[in-house]
């Protein structure tokens, strides 16, 4: 049988921040759309109740959506279990929250240590726990979905993180949950597993995220932008600039993911999750820089065309537009983002790349490239 421990860490990772911006709970405005967003709450998303305490596995955790998840169940009281090889600690201390926050965070949330592409391992393990709800945060192919439903004969609910990435390109926008989507995409193994959850007697939800941003995200979103910003460096853009985007801040994506648990609603559904406001590439520049507390930037356009940069990135964003509706989210779930794009950008400014702390080192090297060629505006 698979050993299952409760971690404490004392150890803090960041330094206490002071900041009137935000806090590691996130800004709540105080608007009209708060107030709308606690009509739909009281209209029938889920109000979870100490009777109603589930024992949660979440499949990864450590890093980034998890991190963030399991603090949000954890405090509705829920008994929550990350599932990871153990190569990352288990607890951190996020930025901005309070030596008592982690402390109770950190002597609740337990662990399974191993690995789920060890079918055999998970399947006996997971027997032998028992778990009411999945959160599988990491998976990437439906192979590694399979055992765990296997194992729990008697689950109540898989959820599971897949991606806006599924979709087929198309030029009628936004995407809806209803659009076709691409078998030969890059996140194909995702598609496969929504549709072997289809084809299962299992309650299942399916989150489809967009660009997900904010504190210690592992993707070069807005560090992309912040390392320029910082350095007082043009930003090179592709195309003309006005190629449309959305992005959703991973706090808000935590909700989400709380909202379709145990969520009637929300059963055998999928979901795009993202800001509900698009942002041009010109724009995402623009508004990074005033959450960063820069000068507006220097933008320079180029065509990618005219350029070999071999195996490397020049620019973080798929050079097209991509965006997706959240209406269905917002009327079936009553979900409201409780960050505007900025306000969420200050966020995870405050939150990380302000304190000095980011997953990549710049690399102006494609920047150098194309800065240093005769550009022809597009």
């Amino acid at each position: 049988m698979a050993s299952m421990v409760a971690f404490q860490q004392n150890q803090l990772s960041f330094p206490p921040l002071a900041s009137s911006l935000s806090d590691f709970t996130g800004t709540r405005l105080q608007t009209h759309i708060q107030l709308k967003r606690r009509t739909w709450q009281s209209k029938g998303a889920l109000c979870v109740t100490a009777s109603s305490t589930k024992k949660i596995l979440i499949m990864g955790g450590t890093r980034f959506i998890g991190v963030f998840l399991s603090r949000q169940l954890v405090k509705e009281g829920h008994q929550v279990t990350l599932f990871t090889r153990g190569k990352a600690p288990i607890t951190q201390q996020l930025p901005g929250e309070s030596d008592t926050d982690f402390a109770d965070f950190s002597s609740k949330i337990l662990h399974l240590k191993g690995d789920r592409k060890d079918y055999d391992f998970v399947k006996s393990s997971l027997s032998a726990e028992g778990f009411d709800v999945v959160y599988d945060i990491n998976g990437r192919e439906a192979e590694e979905v399979e055992p765990i439903l296997d194992a729990l004969p008697n689950l109540e609910q898989f959820i599971y993180c897949s991606s806006a990435g599924v979709y087929l390109k198309s030029d009628l926008l936004p995407h809806a949950e209803v659009d076709a989507v691409d078998p030969k995409s890059r996140h194909k193994g995702k598609l496969e597993t929504e549709s072997l959850l289809q084809s299962k007697d299992v309650n299942w939800t399916s989150i489809r995220p967009v660009y997900i941003y904010g504190p210690l995200n592992y993707n070069p979103v807005e560090e992309w932008f912040f390392h320029r910003l910082k350095a007082g460096r043009p930003i090179p853009i592709p195309g003309s600039g006005i190629q449309i985007t959305q992005l959703g801040h991973v706090k808000d994506l935590a909700t989400a993911f709380l909202k379709v648990l145990g969520n009637d609603k929300a059963s055998k559904q999928i979901f795009n999750i993202s800001g509900d406001k698009y942002v041009t590439f010109d724009g995402l520049a623009k508004a990074c820089a005033k959450a960063g507390g820069f000068p507006e930037p220097e933008i320079v356009h180029y065509n990618p065309k005219d350029f070999d940069f071999g195996k490397k990135k020049s620019f973080p964003f798929r050079d097209q537009h991509f965006f997706a509706s959240v209406e269905k989210a917002k009327s079936v779930l009553g979900l409201e983002p409780d960050f505007g794009l900025v306000e969420g950008l200050t966020d995870s400014y405050n939150l990380d790349f302000g304190r000095g702390t980011f997953r990549k080192e710049a690399d102006f090297s494609t920047d150098d490239i194309i800065l240093g060629k005769s550009l022809v505006n597009v």
